[in-house]
């Protein structure tokens, strides 16, 4: 009742902005790069390749044009049917006043008895058809409040599923279909459909009987280096890697009210990487480096907002590693070098999406770590305060805590708990009325 809907047409504004400035790219692409490979002057194996990439690139300019103005006319939809659902809530709210009830910021209908004089409410506290009529008053109009309330709701998760559809890749022109252009799975969608009244939303698929589900991705051997400066408001990148192999599995099931994930990652081979700058984003120096085997295996089991975790990880080889960072999304300080093999062991409970757990190392080979900061998961949005420090010469190893913080499993928790607080007050107060007009 509050929301300011004309954001959303602010909203929709900048999206079609985003449209016109995507164009303008899109023609300096084709004019300048992709007219390369238009001419006679270049030919073959490399000609035919890059005449691929380039076009699919031209395509994904041209699709993210496609999607941002699907989504600006999605916003206006979505403001002109808010817009009238609010009316008619609105409206809803004033016939049950004018018929005698009130109502409050939560929606709760109650009869209004300030409106009547001393002699009416002597009336009705001696008049059991009179009391029951005001109960049955109360109901029906509780429900009609109710019914415009849930439209909005509907509206609400209606126009979520179309903007989510909408930024999502439907791949028709990819894998030989269509016009065969697109060489992105998980690129910009050409077919976004921006009009609320056709978008229908996909048939959701049977209903998971609870057998396990996973998958397993093996990439390697790759070498590979970039590097870049520091630009255009960006940090500076050094990266270099020597992948043997990678192998990771993941699987999840349901065990009644249990929900059971779990991941497995295996990788061999050398790599460098080191991030440096002043920035937009914050301040970064970070530099590491290793060789060798790591090896990690994770669990997690969920039943309503409680879960645990636990995770193994192992290492054989070396690593050098240096960071000071403090950006909108880490602030970090550590430093770590070990040569040898080690072995570490994770675990926690979480709870309303707030987890703790604590972490223990042991090493075989010289090192020393010390490690502590806040970050984010972009990933996942979870949040991470940890630190941890050890030492071994030659043997030894590390300690550790971690606190996360799931702010949209908080939220649902938080807002849960509200609306158990609101349905409580209400029932109280609906006590209260029924007692006072059995007196």
């Amino acid at each position: 009742m509050t929301t300011d809907l004309g954001l959303l047409t602010t909203a929709a504004a900048q999206w079609d902005k985003v449209a016109e400035e995507l164009k303008k790219v899109e023609t300096r692409y084709g004019d300048t790069v992709q007219k390369i490979v238009m001419g006679d002057n270049w030919s073959g194996i490399s000609a035919g390749v890059a005449r691929t990439k380039f076009t699919a690139t031209r395509y994904e300019y041209s699709a993210a044009q496609t999607q941002a103005k699907a989504i600006a006319s999605l916003l206006r939809g979505a403001r002109d049917q808010f817009t009238d659902l609010k009316k008619k809530l609105e409206s809803a709210r004033d016939d049950a006043i004018a018929a005698g009830m009130s109502v409050s910021e939560q929606g709760r209908v109650a009869f209004d008895w300030s409106k009547l004089t001393p002699s009416e409410r002597s009336a009705y506290h001696h008049d059991p058809d009179g009391q029951e009529a005001v109960r049955t008053a109360v109901g029906k109009w509780q429900k009609h409040i109710d019914d415009r309330v849930k439209a909005v709701t509907e509206a609400d998760q209606h126009v979520k599923d179309a903007l989510v559809a909408a930024v999502t890749d439907t791949n028709k022109d990819a894998l030989g279909k269509g016009s065969g252009l697109d060489e992105t799975l998980t690129g910009f969608n050409n077919y976004a459909e921006g009009d609320l009244a056709k978008f229908k939303k996909p048939e959701a698929p049977p209903e998971k009987t609870g057998g396990p589900e996973g998958k397993l991705t093996v990439t390697g051997p790759d070498v590979g280096f970039t590097m870049s400066g520091v630009k255009y408001g960006k940090q500076g990148t050094v990266k270099a890697y020597a992948d043997l192999f990678h192998v990771t599995a993941e699987g999840s099931m349901t065990k009644g009210d249990w929900a059971l994930s779990g991941i497995a990652d295996v990788y061999g081979g050398a790599r460098g990487t080191a991030n440096y700058g002043f920035t937009d984003e914050g301040i970064v120096a970070k530099a590491e480096g290793s060789v060798g085997v790591r090896a990690l295996a994770e669990g997690r089991a969920e039943n309503g907002r409680f879960g645990t975790y636990g995770r193994l990880e192992g290492f054989a080889g070396g690593e050098l590693s240096g960071t000071a960072q403090a950006t909108k999304e880490e602030v970090t300080l550590g430093a770590k070098a070990f040569a040898g093999t080690k072995a570490s062991v994770a675990g926690g409970l979480e709870y309303a999406g707030i987890g703790i757990g604590g972490t223990a190392e042991g090493w075989n080979g010289p090192g020393a770590k010390a490690w502590a900061g806040l970050k984010h998961d972009e990933a996942t949005g979870v949040w991470k305060l940890g630190a941890d420090a050890g030492a071994s010469l030659p043997r030894g190893g590390a300690l550790g805590f971690e606190i996360t913080v799931d702010p949209d499993k908080v939220k649902e928790a938080a807002r849960a708990a509200a609306d158990s607080v609101g349905d409580s007050v209400g029932d109280f107060r609906d006590w209260l009325i029924d007692l006072r007009l059995s007196q």
